[in-house]
């Protein structure tokens, strides 16, 4: 059966949701590395090990990337039907088209969101397998962020920086959308909830910027 746009919109706000609260719960670990080298290590060691002795090792890290995974493939593919169907919804294109009107996060959504998938497969390949990371070892959590983000791969820096910035004005959008897709629909409720999501935004691209420049400047190494 076709699902409504409700329904899909739904969908997405939920999915959404659930990726903003792992967003915050991965940038919160993140910050462990302040603490120190050994602090850090002992982070990444205990997320493989949740669950034990009731799951075997990194059981729980797989439940939940699976269930990312599900997450992140039902926001895409609610995103991508509602997008396919506005469009069948005006087959002609104005001849003028008309100023749009809104933020600057809502007008480069759906771009943001390529180059945040883009961001999660090379982030995954670097930090999470190891494969474009240069130390590359997963007993080495501590040493592994210190050499992605050591001033000679100042690129890869660079790459990130504007990821968790593109990171940051979707979550801006996506908060806001998902907040009136569950029903808020005042202005007051509106205002309220675009002050919130701008602050969250800034708060979430803050906690992950500061990892990256501090290896930079050399204030944790």
């Amino acid at each position: 059966m076709r699902p409504s746009s409700v329904v899909l919109k739904l969908i997405m706000a939920v999915s959404g949701i659930a990726l903003v609260l792992f967003l915050f719960a991965h940038a919160a670990g993140n910050l462990k590395i302040f603490v120190g080298n050994e602090d850090f290590d002992h982070y990444a060691h205990w997320l493989r090990t949740i669950g034990t002795p009731l799951l075997p090792d990194v059981w729980f890290l797989w439940i939940m990337r699976v269930g990312l995974l599900v997450a992140v493939l039902a926001h895409i593919w609610s995103a991508t039907v509602l997008t396919v169907r506005a469009k069948k919804a005006r087959p002609v294109k104005y001849a003028h088209r008309p100023k749009i009107q809104g933020s600057y996060a809502a007008r480069t959504m759906r771009w943001g969101g390529v180059l945040v998938l883009l961001f999660i497969i090379y982030h995954l390949l670097d930090l999470t397998t190891g494969h474009l990371n240069p130390v590359g070892d997963s007993s080495r959590p501590h040493a592994n962020v210190i050499a992605d983000f050591a001033p000679d791969r100042w690129y890869v820096t660079l790459f990130y920086t504007v990821s968790i910035i593109a990171v940051g004005l979707h979550l801006q959008h996506g908060i806001f959308s998902a907040v009136r897709t569950l029903g808020q629909q005042t202005k007051h409720g509106e205002r309220r909830a675009k002050a919130a999501a701008s602050l969250l935004a800034l708060a979430l691209v803050a906690m992950y910027l500061s990892v990256p420049f501090a290896v930079l400047t050399g204030l944790v190494d």
